[in-house]
């Protein structure tokens, strides 16, 4: 293990943050119980005095065809992309929604990623979670959230052959209206028969500024950075929606993003 400086106003996709010193693991060290695992903070919004933090470093990036090829076990700082890829080339079905979700193997386990009704654990067998294989059916999980209880550092996959253009496509275009400014994402998880998005822009604050962050004009539930945004304007924009669809709505909304 060894230590490393990580800028978050340029590393995390929201583009908040100060230089943090981060331990990054490889393979073999005894994982830390007092530290905080991140992936590749693409729904982290932290502050400048975070938790004790970790990540998993390139040596959890990688990808092997197992068992006659029936299993793909991936390492857990795998970008998302690279996992896309080898299923296109290797014509894999189940991994097409994949496209589009940024970051790494490891962040779409933590918060069960996915659109719509695809999502990472219905294509997965097990997780090696503290340096044990645990199956599935005995992990608390859901709708963008899972308990792991540990720290994952590998994923098993059952795997097919039929990789789908069409269903790539068809996912590809319901995250069309999503914003291309910075962002972390969605801010705050779907009320069951609702949607964020909604209720945010019903109380008024789509497009709603507060220094360079803002309430996306393009999609109500995304909180966006025009440049110099800092964390007490996001989690001022955050509070504010709460707020808000509480007062007229009773709907206490959840967030997605994770705030450290």
């Amino acid at each position: 293990m060894f230590f490393k400086t990580i800028d978050f106003s340029k590393f995390s996709s929201i583009k908040v943050g100060t230089p943090i010193e981060v331990l990054m693991l490889e393979r073999g060290d005894e994982i830390p119980k007092d530290r905080m695992i991140v992936g590749h903070a693409n729904n982290l919004l932290v502050s400048s005095t975070p938790p004790p933090l970790m990540m998993l470093s390139k040596d959890f990036s990688f990808m092997t065809l197992e068992g006659d090829d029936k299993l793909l076990v991936v390492g857990c700082a795998t970008p998302t992309g690279k996992l896309l890829s080898f299923a296109k080339k290797n014509d894999l079905a189940g991994f097409e929604f994949i496209s589009k979700l940024p970051g790494s193997i490891g962040g779409m386990l933590a918060m069960n990623a996915g659109v719509k009704s695809y999502e990472v654990f219905n294509i997965l067998d097990a997780i090696k979670i503290d340096g044990e294989w645990v199956k599935k059916s005995d992990i608390e999980y859901g709708y963008r959230f899972a308990k792991l209880n540990g720290v994952a550092t590998e994923v098993c996959f059952f795997v097919k052959q039929g990789f789908s253009k069409e269903l790539l496509d068809e996912l590809v275009n319901l995250r069309s209206n999503q914003p291309k400014t910075p962002s972390a994402g969605s801010a705050f998880k779907n009320p069951e028969g609702d949607y964020a998005g909604r209720l945010i822009e019903e109380v008024g604050l789509k497009g709603v500024s507060k220094g360079d962050m803002q309430w996306s004009e393009v999609h109500a539930n995304f909180l966006v950075n025009h440049g110099g945004g800092t964390f007490d304007e996001a989690k001022y924009l955050i509070d504010l929606a709460k707020e808000k669809v509480f007062e007229k709505f009773g709907v206490l909304l959840k967030e997605e993003v994770q705030i450290l």
